[in-house]
This record gives C-alpha cells, structure tokens and sequence, in this order.
C-alpha cells in the first residue's frame, strides 16, 4: 500500500495543475496526503485490527476532515446513516490497494474488495473498479507477468487496455469515474519500466493525477517488489505519526 501513497502524495500537487510530461519534481515542498492516503490507511487498520470498514471510514473521515473528498463521501461520512450511495466514483480504486497485499488467493481477494468497496461504491461500475485493481495488485504479487495482468483485467472486467499513454494523453480530461480512470492508471503501469516511472507516466496523463497515481502505484509496488527506499522514507516523512504507525505495521505484516 505503500505504493498507492506514494502515488498519491507526488499527485497532490498536480491535480489541479495538471503536468502532461514524465519530466517533473517527484517531490516538492506542496506535497501532501489526501483522501486518497486516509482512506486507504483506513482499509489497512480495518484489515490488521478486523474492525468493521464502515465505522473506521467514518472514524477517520473525522480525524483529517479537510484532506478533498468527493461531495457524495463528506454527505455519507458526515450522517449518522450508513447506507452505500451506488457511486461509480474513482474511489472505490484508490483505497482498495491494501486488499490486494493481504489475502492468499485471487478468490477471496476478489470478495473482500467487493464487500469493502460496496460500502460506499455499491454501483456495479464501483465495484468492478476496486475489484480491477485490488485483482492486478493480487496478480503482480503472484509474479504474473504484465500480459497475463492485461489479460486477466481485460476478459474479467471488460475494461480497454488497447491505447498507449501516448494516445490517451492530448484528449484526458478530469474524470471521476472508475471506468474513467483506472483503465488509464493500469495502462500506465503496464507500459513502466519501473516503480517510478510508473508514477511519471500516470501523472502524465494528466486529469485526476493523485487518484491515478495512486491506483497505478499500487499495482506498481507488487509488481516491481516494492517501492525505493528514498521515496518510502520521503512519504514516511510525510505522514503524521498515527498514518505512519499503521502504514509500518501494514507493510510489516504484509510485505511483498
């Protein structure tokens, strides 16, 4: 999960100042962590601790209130009922990273991104969108290769892989969809050499860059074993100590 932190944070800065190269500060002063990181540090608790998702989502909605959730979340969070808003929103992928790194088969990875995912996300496109990318974490760490990965995502969820980077990238817009971006983020790491550059090339792609970048880091931390020490020890950085504590524990328990 490190990964999708990671993503997130490097993407703070250019989400509404969006960078369409691979060529830019990897880490900047601006720098800091959004929904996307506590919600996902949320997942992480949830899974170490089996505490139920929904109360943990609305635990830590309380304790960094200002960090750019969606309007459709801060409604859900802020009332006293729990029910799922059938949302197809993007971040049904960008918290479901942890899911990936902690269960022991495809099968009940698949379930339980399902069932964390349907809290909120219970529209089809939602779920389909955590389920995509908590099976390409599953899948990257099982060794598989990236045109197995594409496969896999392609036949079960229908999603289309067949543009480049380079043809998504003139006409990408903001998009708060799944079915918008994470298409876009497992392109872009497909096409990495690397966990960086994975990261480069999903915030090149412009549009919702700190969400993209988080799924496709993610999916690039399994995949290429982990995350370099100088941009782990800069996001531990980062993070305040309670995110920290839990994100060191995680990746403890569940290391690549």
């Amino acid at each position: 999960m490190i990964g999708a932190i990671a993503g997130d944070i490097i993407g703070s800065v250019y989400e509404w100042d969006n960078n369409r190269s691979t060529e830019f500060p990897l880490f900047s002063l601006s720098c800091f962590f959004t929904d996307d990181t506590v919600l996902t540090v949320a997942l992480a608790d949830a899974i170490l601790q089996g505490k139920d998702y929904t109360i943990l989502l609305k635990e830590y909605y309380r304790r960094y209130p200002h960090r750019g959730y969606g309007g459709a979340f801060h409604n859900w969070a802020s009332s006293p009922s729990s029910a799922p808003y059938n949302s197809w929103g993007n971040g049904a992928a960008m918290r479901i990273s942890p899911t990936g790194f902690a269960y022991d088969t495809l099968e009940e990875t698949l379930s339980q991104a399902k069932a964390f995912t349907e809290i909120t996300h219970n529209h089809p496109e939602g779920i389909k969108g955590g389920q995509a990318e908590a099976a390409a974490i599953f899948l990257a760490r099982q060794g598989e290769s990236k045109e197995k990965i594409k496969h896999y995502i392609v036949e079960n969820f229908n999603y289309d892989l067949s543009r480049t980077c380079d043809e998504i990238r003139p006409t990408y817009r903001f998009d708060e969809s799944c079915q918008g971006t994470v298409p876009q983020a497992i392109t872009a790491f497909l096409e990495s050499d690397d966990f960086e550059h994975a990261i480069r090339l999903a915030i090149s792609l412009g549009g919702d860059s700190d969400t993209l970048a988080c799924i496709t880091g993610g999916i690039a931390q399994a995949f290429y074993g982990g995350v370099p020490d100088s941009i782990t020890q800069k996001v531990l950085e980062i993070l305040d100590e309670d995110l920290r504590k839990v994100t060191l524990v995680f990746m403890e328990k569940y290391a690549v």
